[in-house]
């Protein structure tokens, strides 16, 4: 028997907080060495080039107005003024930008662990223990990065609507809350679906069996989209996040179709 949206919401809530000590008792903790690699990564490769670009930047704006002729008094400093605006510019618009895409660059980059790491907690969950196909993980892979390109066009898409809404009196206060449950709506999705592929959902089941349980998907993507609002470091977290809501997603997914099917 299908669960409603507020079992659904429930189910997504109740699974992340049994996922933590699921994955220290069943050592998988180690996957939480994933999210410090990808986050040193991410950071060096981001700033390299931004760093490149705010030179490359510079130099063409050199270039242009041949600022470094200028002459006149004070020409020295408002030189050096205009180059470091440029370079605090650019890594502000990085920083806002990553903290907008920053949760679905994890997705992408991190599907391979995710794809590994729910297939090793539903053979903890069901006992069985299935042989590892990596034509299987492939599909997995490939599907996960498909999937959160998908949902990033489309929250992006949402958003641009709400964002339009916005300007409608009483109505507009209501947006940023109605922004958040579409990302938490799709990055739940996106975290559920590992374990739709293994059962051999297709992508149009896939999302035909999300609409029907958007309370699940809402409750899964809930704490991952909380962590992403906080300033800064928001994105770092999310990481860390992610391996417990790929274990919270698994483990909820088994049993809503299993309710379903009943």
């Amino acid at each position: 028997m299908p669960m409603n949206n507020r079992q659904g919401f429930q189910l997504g809530l109740k699974t992340y907080a049994q996922s933590t000590s699921f994955i220290f008792r069943n050592k998988l903790a180690w996957y939480f060495l994933f999210p410090v690699l990808f986050n040193v990564v991410l950071f060096v490769a981001g700033f390299y080039s931004v760093s490149s670009l705010s030179n490359e930047l510079i130099v063409s704006l050199s270039e242009w107005v041949n600022i470094d002729s200028w002459d006149f008094w004070g020409s020295g400093f408002v030189v050096t003024l205009i180059k470091g605006f440029v370079w605090v510019v650019l890594r502000i618009m990085f920083f806002i930008i990553y903290a907008y895409i920053g949760g679905y660059v994890i997705l992408i980059l991190m599907s391979p662990v995710f794809a590994f790491l729910s297939e090793a907690t539903e053979r903890i969950l069901t006992g069985k223990d299935q042989a590892f196909s990596f034509s299987q993980l492939f599909k997995d892979v490939v599907r996960g990065m498909l999937l959160a390109i998908r949902n990033l066009s489309m929250e992006l898409f949402f958003t641009l609507g709400l964002f339009i809404l916005s300007f409608v009196p009483l109505i507009g206060y209501l947006t940023p809350l109605a922004l958040f449950i579409v990302s938490a709506y799709f990055y739940g999705f996106s975290f559920l679906d590992y374990t739709f592929e293994r059962r051999r959902f297709k992508i149009d089941v896939s999302i035909n069996f999300m609409r029907r349980n958007r309370g699940l998907a809402i409750g899964n993507g809930f704490v991952f989209s909380l962590v992403l609002l906080i300033p800064y470091v928001g994105v770092m977290i999310a990481g860390f996040v992610s391996i417990v809501s790929v274990v919270a997603a698994t483990m909820a997914a088994c049993a809503c179709i299993d309710k379903d099917n009943t």
